[in-house]
C-alpha cells in the first residue's frame, strides 16, 4: 500500500512540542482577555505584516464575523465573490446584511473589479475581496472603487498568511483584513484567526474588537466588569498562541518551498487552465481545471494522491436560494481541482503528481 500524498500537511518541528508543553505545565491555558501568548502572537504578526493593530480570535469565521459588525450593514449590501468558503457569505447574514454574489476573473479566480461597479448601489456598504488560493485579489482597483464610492474594504485572507501585494504584505491595504489559522493553513495552529486594523482610529477599533472576542467585557477592574457591546466567546488559546508564535518563525521559509513547488506545478503541468504563477503568492494550494472531475481526481486517488474542490460556488447552496447566473465562478465551480503545495511534498512525490495529472487530465 502505496502512502499517501495529502492535500494539506502541517509543517512542525521541535519547537512547536516544546511549546505546547511548556503550555500545558504553566496551567494557564486560556484567557479571554488575550494575555500571555496571545498577547505575543498578536504583536509578532503584527511586526510581520506591518499593522496598525492585530486582534487575534479562534477561527477565520470568528475573524469575518468580528470585522463585519464593526461596521452597519444591517439591509445593507456587501459585496462578495461566490467562489469561497461558506463562512464569507454566512457572516454577511450573521452580521444582517445582504451578499450581493460578484463574477470572478477567470485567470486568478478572485473578484472583477469591473464586475464590481455594475453591482454598487446606494445599498453598497463594504466590498470583500477573497485572496483566493493566496493570490492577491486587484485591491489597488478595489480600493481604489472604494474611495470613490466611499465604500470600506474588509479583506478576506483567510489562504493569505505570508502573501503580498505591490511589496506589501496582506494585511496592510484594506481597513480590516481576516486571517485563518487552522491547521491545514500555511500558519496553522488548533485553531485560530485574526483580524488587521489598518484605519486611523485602529486603537479604539482593536479595543472593540477585544471587548466582542469575549462576550463584550469590558473595563474588567478585579471581579467588577461592564458589557457595552454584544460579544461571542471567540478568544484565541494559549496553546494555539504558542504554537502559531512557533509557525510564525518559519513561515516565510514554507511558503518559499509553496512556491517551488507551485512553479513546478505551473511549468509542468501541461494543462492550459492551471494557476498562473505569481511570487507574491502564499499558494496555501494549487488549483488547475479538468473536464471530469470525478474520474480524473478518483484517478489521482487511486495513485495515492489528495485533492480537493475548493469551492461551490456559495450562490448555488439552498440557503442562499440566488437566482443570479455567475458564468465564470459556475463554470470554475464544475472544474476546479486543488492540488498539494505544502512543505512536506517530497521531490519524488511532485513529481509523481505533475506525471499523474498530465496523463490523467
Amino acid at each position: 500500500m502505496n502512502k499517501k500524498i495529502k492535500l494539506f500537511d502541517p509543517f512542525i518541528d521541535k519547537s512547536e512540542e516544546k511549546s505546547i508543553i511548556k503550555v500545558l505545565q504553566s496551567k494557564f491555558w486560556a484567557s479571554g482577555g488575550g494575555t500571555n501568548n496571545v498577547y505575543k502572537f498578536e504583536n509578532e504578526f503584527l511586526k510581520y505584516i506591518d499593522s496598525k493593530s492585530c486582534v487575534a480570535v479562534n477561527s477565520g469565521t470568528a475573524a469575518l464575523n468580528l470585522a463585519l459588525s464593526m461596521y452597519d450593514i444591517k439591509n445593507k449590501e456587501v459585496i462578495i465573490p461566490s467562489l469561497s468558503f461558506i463562512s464569507t457569505a454566512n457572516a454577511v447574514i450573521e452580521n444582517g446584511g445582504i451578499p450581493k454574489f460578484v463574477d470572478i476573473d477567470e485567470k486568478t479566480l478572485c473578484m472583477d473589479p469591473e464586475k464590481i461597479l455594475k453591482l454598487i448601489t446606494k445599498k453598497t456598504k463594504v466590498i470583500l475581496p477573497v485572496h483566493f488560493g493566496g493570490l492577491s485579489s486587484n485591491l489597488k482597483s478595489i480600493l481604489k472603487i472604494s474611495k470613490e464610492h466611499k465604500i470600506s474594504v474588509v479583506e478576506d485572507a483567510a489562504h493569505s498568511a505570508g502573501a503580498s501585494h505591490l511589496n506589501k504584505k496582506i494585511g496592510n491595504h484594506g481597513e480590516l483584513v481576516c486571517f485563518s489559522f487552522h491547521p491545514v493553513k500555511n500558519l496553522a495552529m488548533p485553531t485560530g484567526g485574526l483580524i488587521s486594523i489598518n484605519t486611523k482610529n485602529h486603537k479604539k477599533i482593536a479595543k472593540i474588537l477585544k471587548e466582542k472576542r469575549w462576550c463584550g467585557i469590558s473595563n474588567r477592574k478585579g471581579d467588577d466588569y461592564d458589557i457595552k457591546n454584544i460579544g461571542w466567546n471567540y478568544y484565541m488559546n494559549e496553546f494555539s498562541a504558542a504554537i502559531g508564535i512557533e509557525q510564525l518563525k518559519k513561515l516565510d521559509k514554507t511558503n518559499l518551498q509553496r512556491k517551488k513547488n507551485a512553479k513546478k506545478y505551473f511549468e509542468q503541468i501541461s494543462l492550459e487552465e492551471k494557476m498562473p504563477f505569481d511570487k507574491e503568492c502564499s499558494y496555501h494550494f494549487y488549483w488547475i481545471r479538468v473536464k471530469n472531475r470525478t474520474k480524473f481526481r478518483k484517478k489521482l486517488l487511486e495513485k495515492g494522491i489528495q485533492t480537493g474542490i475548493h469551492y461551490k460556488p456559495i450562490h448555488k447552496f439552498s440557503f442562499y436560494k440566488s437566482k443570479i447566473k455567475l458564468p465564470i465562478t459556475e463554470k470554475i465551480g464544475r472544474e476546479i481541482v486543488t492540488l498539494p503545495t505544502h512543505p512536506n511534498i517530497q521531490k519524488k512525490d511532485l513529481e509523481k503528481i505533475i506525471k499523474m495529472v498530465n496523463k490523467f487530465s
